[in-house]
């Protein structure tokens, strides 16, 4: 699985960071810890991010889903 960020251009760096660990599923209180900020700061930072339209896409490989066979149609 890989994600991609669509628009983090217009992100500043935290906010690119901030992003990156909530969409890999932390609270507001781990992702402070980690870059050492307040837990309001990451609020902040992460509204701040939404309204300036990113994207994220998440890329799965087919067989993951188990929705292709290999690239065989199915004949009936």
């Amino acid at each position: 699985m890989k994600i991609e960020i669509r628009g983090v251009e217009k992100l500043s760096f935290r906010e690119r960071q901030v992003v990156a660990l909530k969409e890999m599923g932390r609270s507001n209180a781990e992702i402070a810890k980690i870059l050492g900020i307040n837990a309001s700061t990451v609020a902040t930072l992460y509204n701040r991010a939404r309204t300036k339209g990113y994207e994220v896409v998440i890329i799965l490989p087919g067989d993951t889903l188990g929705v292709f066979d290999g690239g065989q149609a199915d004949e009936e």
